[in-house]
């Protein structure tokens, strides 16, 4: 089964360098479902439960329950494998917020 965008899986993110974000943790998947479905990887923003919500940099939101953040500059292309399970999928208006914040950091207009 593809993940499809708006859905939040666990991913092993190790190993990783410097200031990226570690560990198995929940990630936002926000490619195409075409994408998803043709592709071995899938894009995806890691989800924190630690620092406060400071938009656009930390996106608040709510996964499985719990307040989270999307962590928008920790965008990342990961291999399929890394993916365990499906989680939850976040709401329109949540994948909104995340996708007016992603244009606001990468100046996309």
């Amino acid at each position: 089964m593809a993940p499809r965008r708006g859905e939040i899986w666990w991913a092993r993110l190790d190993p990783t360098l410097g200031a990226e974000i570690s560990k198995t943790r929940p990630c936002l998947v926000l490619s195409t479902n075409i994408a998803n479905e043709r592709r071995r990887t899938v894009v995806v923003i890691p989800l924190s439960t630690s620092p406060q919500a400071s938009p656009p940099l930390l996106v608040p939101m709510e996964c499985a329950g719990r307040k989270v953040v999307a962590v928008t500059d920790q965008i990342r292309a990961i291999a399929k494998e890394r993916l365990k399970e499906r989680l939850a999928e976040i709401s329109p208006t949540d994948l909104s917020s995340v996708e007016a914040a992603l244009r606001q950091i990468l100046e996309l207009g």
